[in-house]
């Protein structure tokens, strides 16, 4: 999906022309990958526009910071007051947003801590991750050869721009092998989540999904769905799944910002259930979309409104 220049991004307090927001090539961030960021959605509805679920995405934005020991330059509410602000100067409706923090341009070498953290925030109209007919027909996914990393090799709860070079090569593995997305498993050999999205598979009515210590991040569509499923009656089991329940799952769907909630329908040429999106898929996608376009109350209070 193509990333368009839409006007000005925030960076570093002030908003500046798209091209304009640069970095030296001997940043930090360059050479080791020092970054931690956020994807998030505003969507426009009946009320209006909404970012679903900021005040989670800048805590967990903070939370990566803090792992990696890089204490961002301001609050909170500044960052979330910063995301809403480039959206208007944008004049976006909906869009994805796309804030980060950075080690910038100080000292070369590992030791991170005399470089300077920097915040860049960007926002731009986005269709559908995995393509517009997958949230209803599917996707085709491939269980990697590139592992997660064990919890004592890289952090898997942060969202860090180095974690993703493990995510770009399963990414490509699979793409290179036909399929639309990767699934990978953890350092023990069980399910973990897919290239940048996390998993769920339905057996007999339930939802099963990897715990967060199957090398996982956190994700926070994940959460959302979680608490619909409770909201529907849908039990919910977080525990160890390991990579045969993939072929014998009723359904399967991944969940992320970027791929909302997207049904999978076969997993190494294996068709899953119907091969398309399953009954308990589309109630909670229904759900979910129902919430974030306004048709039914946010009794979660997910929406912020720009």
């Amino acid at each position: 999906m193509s990333c368009k220049a839409s006007g000005k991004i925030w960076f570093n307090g002030e908003m500046v022309e798209w091209e304009n927001a640069t970095l030296h090539v001997l940043s930090h961030v360059v050479h080791y990958g020092s970054s931690v960021f956020e994807g998030i959605r505003c969507y426009k509805n009946r009320k209006g526009s909404a970012v679903f679920r900021l005040q989670e995405h800048v805590r967990r934005l903070f939370d990566s910071a803090r792992i990696y020991r890089m204490e961002i330059p301001y609050t909170e509410d500044e960052i979330s007051d910063a995301i809403v602000d480039t959206i208007r100067e944008n004049g976006l409706e909906e869009c994805y947003i796309r804030p980060v923090v950075y080690r910038g341009y100080g000292e070369m070498g590992v030791n991170p801590v005399n470089c300077p953290v920097e915040v860049a925030i960007a926002a731009w109209e986005w269709g559908a991750y995995l393509g517009a007919e997958a949230l209803e027909v599917g996707v085709d996914a491939g269980v990697s050869t590139w592992r997660r990393m064990a919890p004592d090799t890289m952090p898997n709860l942060a969202k860090a721009g180095g974690n993703y070079l493990n995510s770009q090569l399963a990414k490509m593995e699979a793409v290179r092998h036909g399929y639309d997305e990767a699934i990978m498993l953890d350092y023990h050999g069980y399910v973990s989540e897919g290239s940048g999205e996390n998993i769920f598979l339905v057996m007999d009515g339930e939802l099963y999904t990897p715990p967060v210590s199957s090398s996982l991040l956190r994700g926070i569509t994940r959460d959302s769905v979680i608490k619909i499923a409770g909201t529907e009656g849908i039990k919910v089991r977080e525990e160890p799944l390991t990579r045969e329940l993939l072929y014998l799952a009723d359904e399967i769907f991944f969940t992320g910002t970027a791929a909302e909630i997207t049904p999978v329908r076969s997993v190494d040429g294996v068709e899953i259930g119907s091969g398309r999106r399953g009954p308990v898929t589309k109630t909670l996608q229904d759900e979910f979309f129902r919430i974030i376009r306004a048709e039914t109350d946010d009794s979660f209070g997910w929406l912020t409104y720009i």
